[in-house]
């Protein structure tokens, strides 16, 4: 059973129409099938689709990235990669299932794959925590992510959360810490590092492991830094305030584009992923296999400095620097008296043996 936002009434009805149109075994009985009754509707209800899809508002993008029935991460692991070997725990406290991790094969090249998996069904999302990890889930992370970079392997990551679980226990075991020290980890890798937002990309939960060497979007995913339901509960004191809010926080993957926070958008099909999830997948192998090679003709230092510049520029342009280009390299500008401390404190030995020399110089002098 197929499930509808609201504001997808129509496309419900006019499929409701198709199917009876399908069936042989109306109430007459049974009855010859019309091929090209069926493709006209078929024609009118794509139409549809894409009329209703080409001007979604902010806060009904954010219930297509939330919709049932969107392909989730184990589906994507399932069918891109090949010789997937799951990989468990943190190794100081236990295993967090809602995040799946493991090294895998894409296109017979080994890679790490990172994916938040919110579940398929109310059983599954209970015992996935509905995509939102805990501390352990950070750290088994980490743990993998430096796994990989030792060994010079590549990391895809398919992002999916409402956000960092906000629980005690989660607190009590340093959720803040364990987020940093993913950021940090991703920071310093000297592999690339792909993430994909295929649904929900909230709050540092997402950021924490979306501090990529590309951060990419499927076209009705979200990115952001609080829930539409939460920023509206804040600002205006009334959680029904969801289109405002989602409108002021520039979540969908056009608006953060423009903003270059990020750095592709994937194509989806018409009515959304969920609609055509072979397209989907299609389309993000695509993504993979471009950017993957373009990053194989760079070296560890050039894949460190892409990175760091990339988050390093956001806010830049358009903002108060009236010459972007004045801060291509974005380093630390050091006046001479921090040059001169800089190479004293390089050549050490040489200055103080040099002081060591002229002292005793000087004391001969003054003897004789």
């Amino acid at each position: 059973m197929k499930n509808y936002l609201n504001f997808e009434t129509e496309i419900k009805d006019l499929e409701a129409e198709l199917e009876t149109l399908k069936d042989p075994y109306n109430k007459e009985g049974i009855s010859e099938v019309n091929t090209n009754e069926i493709l006209s509707f078929e024609e009118k209800i794509n139409k549809k689709l894409k009329n209703i899809y080409s001007h979604l508002n902010p806060w009904q993008i954010t219930q297509v990235a939330r919709h049932e029935d969107r392909p989730k991460a184990k589906y994507f692991i399932e069918n891109l990669f090949d010789d997937f070997i799951s990989l468990s725990g943190d190794r100081l406290y236990g295993e967090d299932k809602s995040v799946i991790t493991g090294f895998a094969k894409f296109n017979n090249k080994s890679v790490l794959v990172i994916g938040q998996e919110k579940g398929e069904n109310l059983d599954e999302r209970l015992d996935r925590n509905f995509g939102m990890m805990r501390p352990e889930g950070y750290r088994k992370s980490i743990r993998l992510m430096e796994l990989a970079d030792k060994f010079n392997i590549p990391i895809i990551t398919f992002i999916d959360t409402p956000g960092a679980y906000p629980g005690v226990g989660a607190e009590e075991r340093g959720q803040a810490e364990a987020i940093a020290r993913s950021i940090e980890s991703c920071m310093k890798l000297k592999v690339p590092n792909l993430a994909i937002i295929i649904g929900e990309g909230g709050s540092g939960g997402a950021i924490a492991l979306a501090s990529a060497s590309k951060v990419i979007m499927l076209e009705n995913s979200i990115y952001s830094v609080i829930s539409p339901e939460g920023c509206a509960t804040i600002l205006w004191r009334d959680p029904k305030k969801t289109l405002e809010a989602a409108e002021a926080m520039k979540l969908t993957s056009k608006e953060l584009f423009e903003l270059k926070i990020v750095d592709e958008i994937i194509e989806e099909p018409i009515g959304g992923a969920h609609r055509d999830r072979e397209k989907t997948l299609e389309n993000i192998k695509v993504s993979l296999e471009q950017n993957l090679q373009y990053f194989e003709n760079l070296n560890e230092d050039e894949i460190i400095s892409e990175r760091k510049n990339k988050f390093l520029k956001i806010g830049r342009e358009g903002g108060f620097i009236t010459k972007p280009e004045s801060s291509q390299g974005l380093t630390l500008q050091k006046n001479n008296f921090d040059i001169i401390i800089e190479k004293v404190l390089k050549n050490k030995k040489i200055v103080l043996s040099s002081i060591f020399t002229v002292a005793i110089i000087l004391g001969l002098i003054y003897l004789l």
